[in-house]
């Protein structure tokens, strides 16, 4: 995955973030997720990372949903895409 790639689709659920991936191969492209936590340090500014609290975690397993969904949409709709 480039750096410069965009995700093919994103999900949002409080801070949490679900990037899924559109990859190539030879049967055909596949999709994969990344998962993210916005927060702010202490001077401000924003940040993602890969670490999640207790209270972050309901959101991080309805992403996690949302994400599966939207793959086995996506692979229905494309028939092979998964």
């Amino acid at each position: 995955m480039a750096t410069n790639q965009k995700p093919f689709h994103q999900i949002r659920v409080g801070s949490v973030r679900a990037s899924l991936w559109e990859n190539p191969s030879e049967k055909g492209p596949f999709l994969t997720v990344t998962f993210s936590r916005s927060y702010k340090d202490k001077s401000g500014q924003w940040h993602n990372g890969q670490t999640y609290r207790g209270r972050d975690l309901d959101a991080l397993i309805d992403c996690a949903q949302e994400a599966k969904a939207f793959i086995r949409r996506h692979r229905q709709s494309n028939r092979g895409v998964a």
